[in-house]
């Protein structure tokens, strides 16, 4: 059903009306051209012209907004009153321009807000709610200037940061080693009472109730046994939690697992959840309960959940949404010429607990990705199939990256992970071998770079065992002797509260093992609190930790109580940020830390002590595209009657791409979450919107440039441009994705 079906003759509500006698009176030459027109129509036609006298003054704010103009230079050069300018101009352009809302089962929505203002102005009426209004207000507040940005200082931030706890304090530590407790003795009576069962963690015949526990204590520094006794019930969840949980919490949960959406938290991790009212701790640890605890949101989409990240699915024989043909099964997946996923056929496909943001949430509902360990045990034929998968890279000639992932890389046995690494490095000295009979600037690119997945060195940081880093270290050496360069643990850390002494430990195990570790968190309600990131990017630097990029969540309405809007996600990167930003002058000092992984926490200290920042902000803030790769360069084109922005995005200059994007529409998104619908949550967990008022404002970015410090190593050879596995023509490409965070 459209906007226009009789829409028109409804009545405002009160809250709304209120909203637009405030625009009428803090802006009276918007009030004038309303008033005067007859018809919405002559309504845009004079406020066309009211905006272009305003950009006829700043010729580089009309290039921005004519296209002329881009990237961060130009983006830097247009004040706060300019962003405002160029999307009233973009909202002008784009009135009356029909979308499909795929989270509103698929009706077709238009964008008219200008017949929305001048309906509300002159007859009282219309569709549009508060959120849309309230949008409006600081869009022209944004123009006659009552709404002004001013980034913070280090004071302010320091304030900011200073409020989040960190898993590292040692109030924290002393809190978690009772819940520990806890959850240890229940797990202890469970196990005598034989309602839990474990052929390996097993008490003998006579012993005490001491001598069990103290068993339990040691059986807790192997992370087996957490996987065994992982929790999955919502009863058991909130036994283990002393039946802290609320009502509304349990009945969520009971649904979530009546659906089929699996619950499965390990020991460890569960003991990082409080269970005390803590005056000023309280909350601490939401971003880690947000993570893992079901919404209402996805219990309704479960079943019906797509996969965001279009390339990912395949057809056997034909090219993915980024033109890529893969293997025909579900183990690699591949956006960019360079790099390509592997997820290997072991127990690597499971992780060692539920994000309940997976991007691959639609993989646990098709039951490819579940949590029967058992099950996931290599099979028979694993090692020939992996030979022929990895011949994918082997007999590219672009691939210089491999990405070990699942699930969960770390979640392989020690075996597996050794045996998967062996046959990289075969294929890897084949691919060397060969480019010694091919010619200059016919060579294939060399494997460069290998990149292991893994979000257990918080989940369950028991794995990162002296033996594991050990097998590490060994290859890492044998690797470098055929040269591959770069050796990386790509994890996962979201909140500093989960930043404890055993994963600070695991951590030095892998950077002494010659590896660097690279952190991805994904920018969730709970963790868009002002100062949490800052706060996650300076404790990550602490134990040795570089920034990797900080997602915007993506998703359907699976996501929507995790979601925070992009407009928060560029206000975070340029009000909070930039105090890390690493200056053109010392980009060659940090492009070489990972060359000595085992000196990186003092080397990382050194430079900020040098430079006198608080952390590197060597993290990139984008958006898990649903075309192909990753960007946060966009404009705000639209905006429903509800409030939602509508934003049109491009893709990353910035990295090479598949040349398909060549040939692919912009990508339009229409977010799931009006910005006062997000505001209301951050006051619903104690935060003063005060603090975010000037989110209204961001509604243009620019995709930041990719640090040196994640730059492929040059060749001393001349690759052939030629591409292999590519075919121009895409199975499905349409021209424009029209999508909704």
């Amino acid at each position: 059903m459209g906007n226009n079906y009789q829409g028109d003759k409804v009545g405002l509500d009160v809250k709304s009306l209120r909203i637009v006698d405030k625009i009428l009176i803090e802006n009276p030459g918007i009030k004038e051209i309303l008033e005067a027109s007859e018809t919405s129509l002559e309504a845009r036609l004079k406020l066309r012209e009211w905006v272009l006298r305003y950009l006829n003054k700043y010729p580089h704010t009309k290039n921005y907004y004519l296209k002329k103009a881009k990237g961060h230079p130009a983006l830097k050069r247009i004040s706060f009153r300019d962003y405002a300018a160029i999307r009233l101009m973009d909202y002008l352009d784009n009135e009356g321009r029909p979308f499909t809302d795929p989270n509103r089962n698929n009706r077709e929505i238009i964008s008219s807000p200008i017949k929305k203002l001048w309906l509300a102005a002159t007859q009282g009426k219309g569709t549009a709610n508060e959120d849309f209004f309230l949008d409006m207000l600081f869009l022209f507040r944004q123009i006659n200037g009552k709404l002004s940005r001013r980034s913070a200082n280090k004071e302010q931030l320091n304030k900011w940061i200073e409020r989040h706890p960190i898993g590292l304090d040692a109030d924290i530590i002393a809190m978690r080693a009772r819940n520990k407790e806890r959850i240890l003795r229940k797990i202890v009576e469970k196990i005598t009472t034989g309602e839990m069962k474990s052929k390996r963690f097993l008490f003998e015949e006579g012993m005490t109730d001491d001598e069990k526990y103290n068993l339990a204590l040691k059986w807790w520094n192997d992370y087996r046994f957490h996987l065994v006794f992982a929790i999955r019930t919502p009863e058991m969840l909130n036994e283990m939690l002393d039946y802290s949980l609320r009502e509304k919490t349990m009945k969520t949960l009971k649904k979530a697992k009546k659906k089929g959406i699996p619950i499965f938290i390990n020991p460890y991790y569960l003991s990082l959840i409080s269970v005390e009212i803590t005056p000023g701790k309280t909350g601490a640890d939401r971003p880690i309960r947000d993570y893992i605890f079901p919404s209402r949101e996805l219990i309704n989409e479960f079943g019906d959940i797509h996969a965001w990240e279009k390339e990912d699915i395949v057809q056997p024989g034909e090219p993915n949404a980024a033109g890529w043909i893969l293997p025909p099964y579900h183990n690699v997946h591949r956006r960019y010429p360079e790099v390509a996923i592997f997820i290997p056929d072991t127990a690597g496909r499971a992780c060692g607990g539920l994000c309940v943001s997976c991007q691959r949430m639609y993989d646990f509902q098709s039951g490819r990705l579940n949590f029967d360990l058992s099950k996931l045990a290599p099979k028979i034929t694993w090692p020939e199939k992996m030979k022929l998968l990895l011949e994918y890279w082997e007999k590219d000639t672009q691939l210089r990256d491999i990405l070990i992932t699942g699930g969960d890389a770390f979640m392989n046995t020690d075996k597996s992970l050794k045996q998967i690494l062996d046959e990289v490095y075969a294929m890897a000295s084949r691919k060397k071998n060969a480019n010694h009979y091919r010619p200059q600037g016919e060579k294939y690119a060399e494997l460069l770079r290998i990149r292991l997945g893994t979000r257990l060195p918080v989940y369950l940081p028991q794995r990162i065992t002296p033996e594991f880093s050990q097998l590490l270290a060994d290859f890492k050496e044998k690797a470098s002797r055929i040269g591959i360069r770069q050796f990386v643990i790509q994890t996962h850390i979201q909140t500093a509260m989960e930043i404890t002494p055993l994963v600070k430990k695991g951590i030095r195990r892998l950077t002494a093992a010659g590896w660097i570790v690279t952190n991805q968190m994904v920018f969730t309600v709970a963790s868009s609190r002002r100062g949490h990131t800052a706060k996650l990017r300076k404790v990550l630097n602490e134990i040795g930790v570089i920034p990797y990029y900080t997602f915007s969540v993506k998703g359907f309405m699976e996501n929507y109580h995790n979601f925070a809007t992009n407009e928060r996600l560029v206000q975070e990167r340029v009000e909070e940020k930039h105090l890390g930003q690493v200056t053109n002058h010392h980009l060659s000092r940090i492009e070489h830390l990972p060359d000595d992984s085992k000196n990186i926490i003092p080397n990382l200290q050194k430079f900020r002590d040098e430079t006198g920042i608080p952390f590197l902000s060597t993290d990139r803030s984008v958006l898990n595209m649903p075309g192909v790769g990753k960007s946060l360069s966009y404009r705000t084109i639209g905006i429903t009657e509800d409030g939602r922005r509508i934003l049109e995005f491009e893709h990353d200059q910035t990295r090479t791409h598949s040349p398909i994007i060549e040939s692919m529409g912009k990508v339009v998104i229409i977010e799931s979450k009006s910005i006062n619908s997000y505001l209301n949550q951050m006051d619903r967990i104690g935060e003063d919107v005060n603090d975010y008022k000037t989110i209204w404002g961001y509604s243009a970015s620019e995709t930041e440039a990719r640090m040196p410090v994640y730059q492929y190593p040059d060749y001393q050879f001349k690759i052939t441009s030629e591409l292999t596995n590519f075919q121009t023509e895409p199975a499905v490409v349409p021209d424009e994705e029209i999508l909704e965070t």
